[in-house]
């Protein structure tokens, strides 16, 4: 058998797109891996996936014919990968597209041309493959191509034929190399279709025929389409004659790159080639998939990127490479790809620096686990155990983030070995438990969390009134749905402490914000929570490093988030007294919201506040402000409390001791919240609107301070703008704003005359359009610049002057297509219906429409039909008269 001269994989890449644009096609760039308006896919992970919009016909191609080389990811078996050399997550697929062009003729002989003419495959060895029923593309192949029939294979729905439910499909045309008796099986009448490694398929013609109902009925498309592709890195290890994607020439040299860091040889031993491959491909996805602009997170695609960037990090170890290589090896990617893919060297700085970090934070995490695993080994050796048990090893696993295969690998070298039975029934019950709990609720018919594991005797002291700082030891970390014994880098979970600075949402006062750490780790606090049993919950996610129960941290209050809150919390206490001074005493606190940038009071009152009430209630809290009364707190008992005269909340339920909250004689109530010192610190105070929300409930938004300036320079910035936009100053834009809409109303009138004037002018002399069909009077004209409204004017005149018969009249404006039919009593008694009509010609304007017998109306979007639409109305009406 002859051999194909050797190509490389960039020197391929470009003769397909060159081949493709001799035969009239657009080389497109490669689009980015994140899809664009596409929420069906994570990562593009086919050539035809960013061209969907153009085979849907929701966007117009840039040509007719098109050719691409997509760069793709496909992350459905990640754990899988490696372990052959088959599979990889990072690959390019060479395609060659049409869109209502030209069909199989073409795209056979083409694909034939390309791999035996210019890329000198020998034809002796290429078989092709098509459909069962596909006669068509069986002739193609036989007669016009001359493969003879024994060597053209007829395969089923299951292989050669493409559909995705409903919508476009057809059957495919595959062509498959012959790599030799070498990677075969070895087993009698192997041959193309066998499993083994020997027949290849290299490429793949879709021919998109037909149109799937979803039920299994099938019509032909009229528009139809090419889908065609082949892997770039497959056709590299044809062309080539190496045994798999790994050992092509650009995956080889990264590979060896690896295991020139790791000074080890591939295809030596199985486990190491494993590795191997998985840090070789990881890194080349990782590498793309960053350049794209997707960054490393615990969700989605990010979530993706960085399992992969950990995965490759991991095997990296296990190869025994030190300290960080990922930067490095992602330097060889983008020296092998930056022919294909300049933007690769272009964001290069941006693409060490994520990966440079997010290794960083993985060794950490590694090494963390090591001496957690040293205090386990410690353990055991005291004991004279020899076996990790399984619930340790899930613990490494689960909250440290250890890898079992390492923990074994690890354990092995001292003879010691793991309970992976334990593990895996560790690793079960706790899926069961998660799976439990997202069903699951509890006797008072609240959900089932992770906070009902606590245990009921751990409180929380809150000593946040008078500092924002304190240090505390931690009593409790969980996760989102357990209890663990830490929480490190990039996990989202609840720290409880003995004691906190943090307020925890209460009473409409939203939860601090701030900081927990000590020397290990950091902890990011998003929101403060009150649970069960006089526990105080700290929610957020670890920033960096580790925090372990037991350990003694520092809880810092973010000083200006609770400044802020302060200041809107005090105004809710002056407003709430102003509503009972200005509305009368049956005013009732039925809710509220308060947090840094904003205060939201509900209150009980029967009907809308008139502008003078909103005035008075504000001028008396900002009288109050202004009068810079000092704010006072107390601790007393309920009775001395309401003895001083202090508002309770409706339904609220209060202890033995309560904290009173005074501001001078003007208000005085019972709160646990924070508050300014002084109601000068306020600044501010102004209602944004007032609005029922319930019978007999209302409610205030209002802005204090910061956030009320800043609603003050938006507001004047929109006002300055505005009055830029009308040509005049911010005082004159309310009269000039009413002279516009009178100019605007004058020449709203007279445009519309115009065009009318224009619309029958441009008709000419339209009786001598007139062509009478089967006794039925038919004009069918264009006009120019018509919109639809203008399209029925015209359409009453026209009729009139016509008196008995039909009018079909088409408009092009901003390149879209109008269509508008009218009929007259006496046509549609001889047969004529305007809504059939219309549909009968609105596909060939690349539209849809219908309407009524007398009237109907129609879009397109190709000007192109715009006469074929009006010759084929003329028909329509003969067909529907005879």
């Amino acid at each position: 058998m002859k051999e194909p001269q050797y190509r490389g994989v960039n020197e391929l890449r470009r003769m397909f797109l060159e081949f493709f644009e001799s035969k009239g096609h657009l080389a497109m760039k490669s689009f980015s891996l994140v899809p664009h308006n596409d929420n069906s896919l994570l990562l593009i992970n086919s050539g035809m996936a960013p061209l969907k919009p153009y085979f849907t016909g929701q966007e117009i191609p840039p040509r007719r014919r098109v050719t691409t080389c997509q760069k793709c990811i496909r992350t459905g078996d990640i754990e899988n990968i490696g372990k052959t050399a088959r599979h990889g997550t990072f690959f390019e697929m060479l395609g060659n597209f049409s869109f209502g062009d030209y069909f199989k003729t073409e795209a056979i002989h083409w694909s034939w041309e390309f791999l035996t003419e210019v890329v000198g495959l020998d034809p002796e060895r290429l078989y092709p493959s098509v459909y069962v029923d596909d006669d068509e593309a069986f002739e193609i192949w036989n007669k016009e191509i001359g493969i003879p029939a024994d060597r053209i294979f007829r395969f089923g729905k299951e292989d050669n034929f493409w559909e995705h439910g409903s919508g476009p499909c057809g059957p495919c045309s595959e062509i498959y190399y012959d790599r030799g008796e070498r990677f075969g099986c070895g087993k009698p009448g192997c041959t193309v279709g066998c499993e083994c490694d020997r027949y290849i398929e290299v490429w793949n013609n879709v021919f998109s025929q037909f149109e799937n109902d979803g039920h299994g009925h099938y019509s032909e498309l009229k528009q139809k389409n090419i889908d065609t592709g082949m892997g770039l890195e497959r056709l590299a290890v044809v062309v080539q004659g190496v045994d798999s994607l790994f050992t092509v020439d650009t995956n080889k040299a990264l590979l060896d790159r690896v295991c020139a860091l790791c000074k080890k040889e591939y295809q030596k031993e199985h486990e190491t080639d494993v590795s191997l491959r998985i840090v070789t491909d990881h890194i080349k996805s990782c590498t793309f998939m960053i350049s794209d602009g997707i960054m490393p997170s615990n969700e989605g695609r990010g979530y993706v990127l960085r399992r992969l960037l950990r995965r490759a990090a991991r095997h990296g170890r296990k190869l025994g490479i030190e300290g960080k290589f990922l930067a490095d090896l992602s330097k060889t990617v983008i020296d092998l790809s930056k022919d294909g893919y300049p933007e690769l060297e272009e964001k290069q700085s941006m693409i060490f620096k994520v990966l440079s970090e997010e290794e960083d934070k993985f060794n950490k995490t590694i090494d963390q686990g090591l001496a957690i695993l040293a205090e386990m080994e410690a353990s055991m050796a005291s004991s004279g155990e020899k076996t990790l048990s399984g619930e340790n090893a899930f613990k490494l696993y689960d909250t440290y983030g250890f890898p079992i295969d390492l923990t074994r690998e690890i354990l092995e070298e001292k003879g010691c070995g793991v309970d992976e039975e334990g593990f895996n029934a560790a690793m079960k019950e706790q899926k069961d438990k998660a799976r439990k709990a997202r069903k699951a609720t509890n006797y008072m018919g609240a959900d089932v969390t992770v906070y009902q594991s606590i245990d009921p005797s751990i409180t929380s002291e809150f000593v946040g009134y008078d500092k924002l700082t304190v240090e505390s030891k931690i009593s409790v970390l969980t996760t989102e749905e357990e209890l663990v014994e830490a929480l490190t880098d990039g996990q989202t979970g609840t720290i409880i402490t003995d004691a906190t600075t943090f307020y925890g949402t209460m009473g409409g006062q939203q939860g601090d914000k701030g900081i927990i750490s000590n020397e290990n780790g950091q902890f990011k606090v998003k929101d403060t929570i009150h649970l069960q049993g006089g526990k105080i919950g700290h929610v957020g996610v670890m920033t960096k490093g580790m925090l372990r129960h037991g350990e003694t941290v520092t809880l810092s209050v973010c000083e200006r988030n609770r400044a802020l809150t302060c200041k809107n919390h005090s105004a809710t206490h002056l407003l709430q007294k102003a509503l009972r001074t200005v509305l009368g005493s049956h005013v009732e606190q039925a809710g509220s919201y308060v947090d840094a940038g904003r205060l939201r009071f509900d209150f009980t009152h029967f009907s809308a506040m008139t502008p003078e009430e909103i005035m008075k209630v504000e001028d008396m809290v900002n009288a109050e402000i202004s009068a810079s009364i000092p704010v006072e707190t107390q601790i007393m008992t309920l009775d001395e409390a309401k003895k001083t005269g202090a508002m309770a909340l409706f339904g609220e339920k209060y202890g033995e001791k309560v904290r009173v909250v005074k501001m001078g004689d003007f208000s005085t109530e019972l709160c646990g919240g924070t508050h300014v010192a002084n109601t000068s610190a306020i600044a501010s105070f102004k209602i944004l609107s007032e609005a029922g929300i319930a019978a007999g409930v209302r409610r205030i938004e209002a802005l204090t301070s910061e956030g009320l300036m800043k609603h003050y320079a938006e507001v004047e910035e929109e006002l300055h703008e505005a009055a830029k936009a009308a040509k005049t100053t911010p005082a004159s834009l309310t009269s000039r704003i009413e002279a516009l809409l009178e100019e605007i109303k004058t020449l709203a009138s007279e445009n519309e005359k115009l065009k009318s004037r224009l619309a029958n002018d441009s008709l000419g002399d339209v009786m001598s359009q007139v062509k009478e069909v089967n006794g039925v009077s038919v004009l069918a004209s264009r006009v120019a610049d018509v919109d639809m409204n203008g399209l029925r004017n015209l359409g009453d005149q026209l009729k009139d002057k016509l008196g008995e018969g039909v009018v079909v009249i088409a408009s092009v404006l901003d390149g879209k297509v109008n269509l508008m039919a009218t009929a007259t009593d006496g046509a549609q008694k001889k047969g004529v219906h305007a809504g059939n009509l219309i549909k009968a010609i609105a596909g060939l304007v690349g539209g849809g429409g219908g309407g009524r017998p007398n009237m109907a109306q129609a879009g397109g979007k190709n000007p192109a039909g715009v006469d074929e639409a009006l010759k084929k109305a003329v028909e329509t009406v003969e067909e529907q008269t005879k």
